[in-house]
């Protein structure tokens, strides 16, 4: 999504890193496709803040397609949790061994990724009707 919204930056890609497994694999966390998806969101919408009432309508934008977004992900796979969502606990010896050899990233991982791309795509294509383009 960070070269669809023309953030043709590799920074943003590695600023992504640390929510592999949640944040840094503490599996608490929402997944890092959902926590990433916000930031991008919040990324998608930035504004000069010395427009004011152009960063209220951004920020009610960005606020408005993050809580879309997880909740319809938690809708969709029964949680947003990485340990709820995987049922793997990554703090137990061994489990992120198991984890990537085993193929659950393939089966689960990669699914949710594109689950949320998806979505992201489909704001873009649906944001101007609702009228919450920036």
């Amino acid at each position: 999504m960070w070269e669809a919204y023309g953030m043709e930056n590799e920074d943003f890609l590695w600023a992504g890193i640390p929510f592999m497994g949640g944040i840094a694999s503490h599996q608490k966390a929402p997944c890092g496709a959902v926590s990433a998806s916000a930031v991008c969101l919040g990324l998608r919408y930035r504004c000069d803040i010395s427009d004011k009432e152009k960063a209220k309508h951004a920020r009610t934008a960005s606020r408005h397609y993050s809580g879309k977004l997880v909740r319809d992900f938690d809708k969709e796979f029964g949680d947003i949790t990485c340990i709820g969502l995987l049922d793997l606990d990554f703090s137990k010896p061994g489990a992120y061994q198991e984890f990537r050899e085993s193929g659950i990233w393939k089966d689960k991982c990669n699914r949710y990724i594109e689950y949320i791309i998806e979505q992201l795509y489909g704001f873009e294509d649906g944001e101007a009707a609702e009228g919450t383009a920036s």
